[in-house]
């Protein structure tokens, strides 16, 4: 499986005229784990959704490649969108208290996703279901697929939604700042869960975040996108040895316990970054 898109561009109207949010993004992936960073309004989701052509119907998209697995995105109708849409591509969001259905059980829910995919009756989904929800690490996995989403933690509801997506055995893992809502110890737990899950199943993943130094320990390769442009692709191992000025002034933004600062350094932006 590989995801090539080359030249990505979404655009969207506005009172003044169109406006160009994603320009012209290229990248490759494969079976391997790719990291993507920026701030908010980058461009970051936009990219990946464009993949699953789930973004808003005002919005226009054009590449000249974007394809998955050899098939064109771009011309694909919606039976063939849903045909990749979770069976072969699985999107982890950001905080589980907005992605689940508050009124169904999360076992009910996962179970449809099963069968929405995979087929089967009632008993078999429902044993589906409890094995998805061992192997994301829950400890008593019939009582939580009894349980409602606002009976369960925020790690917790996480762990469910990626249960959920590997349901239907994707090839494939978007996870959208799948950590954000989660705290320091729990983070790590989700990262090691899903790390231990992508070696496991032989899958891609494209993560999305802010977060740095979890990028730079994580994925295998890394884009850091600024004003909707991928300004600079290199191994999440040589992060800290970025060249590019933004990348820079992203990590001299952190606070460090090893060097404290009385006061940290402000990013200082061109225009250039974004033409």
């Amino acid at each position: 499986m590989e995801i090539n898109v080359s030249n990505l561009k979404v655009r969207f109207a506005s009172p003044a005229g169109e406006v160009e949010v994603v320009k012209g993004v290229s990248f490759r992936l494969g079976e391997e784990k790719l990291g993507i960073v920026g701030e908010s309004g980058s461009g970051k989701s936009l990219t990946a959704r464009s993949i699953l052509k789930l973004l808003p119907i005002q919005a226009r998209v054009s590449a000249d490649t974007l394809t998955f697995d050899g098939i064109d995105i771009q011309r694909a109708d919606e039976a063939q969108m849903r045909q990749i849409r979770g069976k072969r591509a699985g999107l982890i969001m950001q905080d589980p208290k907005y992605s689940l259905n508050p009124v169904m059980s999360v076992g009910a829910q996962i179970a449809e996703t099963w069968r929405a995919h995979r087929g089967g009756g009632r008993k078999e989904s429902l044993e589906a279901t409890l094995n998805l929800l061992d192997q994301v690490k829950i400890r008593d996995p019939r009582r939580v697929a009894a349980a409602y989403p606002t009976e369960l933690s925020g790690g917790m509801g996480q762990r469910v939604m990626i249960a959920m997506m590997l349901a239907p055995d994707p090839e494939m893992l978007i996870a959208d700042e799948p950590t954000s809502a989660l705290d320091v110890s729990v983070q790590a737990d989700i990262l090691r869960l899903l790390e231990g899950l992508v070696a496991e199943r032989g899958m891609a993943l494209l993560l999305i975040s802010h977060d740095l130094p979890l990028v730079s320990r994580f994925c295998d390769r890394v884009l850091v996108m600024y004003g909707g442009r991928v300004v600079e692709e290199l191994k999440a191992s040589e992060l800290t040895q970025a060249r590019h000025p933004y990348t820079r002034g992203l990590l001299e933004c952190m606070p460090s316990l090893a060097r404290p600062q009385a006061r940290l350094k402000t990013l200082e932006r061109s225009v250039a970054w974004s033409e």
